[in-house]
């Protein structure tokens, strides 16, 4: 009301001089008041804000709420990353290690047919999860499938040649090859994102080579078709990364929603190499070997596979629950110096020959898995 007065009278336009002077002697009055009153109602406003926030600092301090509560609170949000990276170190450690006791232990000679054995497990717990509301689901269509085929089909390539390659080299020499990767990656980053690496990287990279060199040559269990499925493991796993960083955009625009999450890769990646593993074990003849052997008789083969299924379910979780308690940095250098207790692991419980050049070499490659990680964050 005030304000449309103020607006009358400065818009209303007088003859007579004096009248006008008088008028405007008004207006600066009344301004005055209201600047006033409102730096006052702003003091009062900071005044009464600033005794507020002084009271709840000093209720915080001196009358916690809920007592034990607030308290439990503090100290499950300070245990989360310590919690959630210790369950990603046993999941990803206990994978391997299991895998490498169905392959080698149990000689077991079909890798494709774990494979899918596994994925079918991924599979129905996903769904379970889903179905119970635990975790949400993307709904899958005609079209994310024909994007996200390619990246599917290197998906299968790459576990395919994993555990082929886990049957016929040790878990520490198969932990130190799997730093080429690496060296991989940055090149195809290079050449595909124009991302350049500092020079630290680069040296780190070049240690990792080094490594797996003298690593083969010192290697008393050398086995040439391991080492040339690793090769391609190593190959496939780098396309594996570089493609689904170029598909990922366009498969979540071939979404209802416009996004989606990592469960619902972890299905649609699962899910479409059931039919693929199914082409390949008819192909290569695996499926005459499953129905024929005997240690598909044994019941702890089952319970050791099971295992492994889970195993690798659970690495997908973990993986990405430390990575939302963290962050991208602590999950690389974490996931580097894991590959210490694996290395260590799979030379005690499979009894490896082991020769000192060769423990040097695996020992020079985890300090160059552990130096990258660091490079990459400097």
């Amino acid at each position: 009301m005030a304000a449309a007065k103020l607006e009358a009278i400065v818009c209303h336009e007088h003859d007579d001089d004096d009248e006008s002077s008088e008028l405007n002697g008004g207006i600066s009055v009344v301004y005055q008041l209201l600047d006033q009153i409102h730096h006052n109602h702003v003091d009062k406003s900071s005044e009464r804000r600033g005794l507020s926030e002084r009271f709840l600092r000093w209720r915080r301090r001196y009358l916690p709420v809920d007592g034990d509560n607030r308290r439990d609170h503090g100290t499950v949000k300070q245990s989360g990353p310590l919690v959630s990276g210790t369950a990603y170190c046993i999941s990803s450690c206990s994978m391997i290690i299991m895998n490498k006791i169905v392959l080698s232990s149990y000689n077991f000679n079909a890798g494709i047919s774990l494979m899918l054995y596994q994925n079918l497990i991924s599979c129905l717990v996903v769904a379970v999860l889903d179905f119970s509301g635990v975790v949400s689901v993307e709904r899958f269509n005609w079209k994310l499938i024909r994007v996200w085929m390619p990246v599917n089909v290197i998906f299968v390539g790459m576990l395919v040649s994993g555990m082929y390659s886990l049957r016929y080299i040790n878990v520490a020499m198969v932990t130190i090859l799997k730093n080429a990767t690496n060296i991989i990656t940055a090149i195809g980053e290079l050449y595909m994102f124009r991302k350049r690496q500092n020079n630290k990287v680069w040296a780190a990279m070049f240690m990792m080579i080094i490594s797996a060199i003298s690593g083969g040559i010192t290697d008393l269990t050398f086995n040439a078709v391991g080492y040339t499925w690793q090769a391609a493991n190593c190959i496939l796993t780098a396309s594996y990364s570089l493609t689904l960083r170029r598909v990922m955009d366009k498969a979540k625009q071939s979404t209802k929603s416009g996004s989606l999450n990592e469960v619902s890769m972890v299905l649609l990646n699962n899910l479409l190499s059931i039919p693929f593993g199914i082409i390949l074990i008819i192909l290569m003849g695996e499926w005459r070997y499953v129905i024929s052997t005997d240690v598909t008789k044994d019941a702890m083969f089952w319970v050791v596979a099971t295992g492994s299924g889970f195993l690798g379910l659970a690495i997908s979780f973990t993986s990405m629950w430390f990575l939302h308690q963290t962050g991208p940095t602590t999950y690389s250098l974490v996931g580097s110096l894991n590959k210490v207790p694996i290395s260590l692991s799979g030379l005690v419980l499979f009894d490896v020959p082991l020769s000192l050049p060769n423990l040097f070499s695996i020992l020079f490659g985890l300090f160059a898995g552990v130096f990258f990680a660091r490079a990459k964050m400097s």
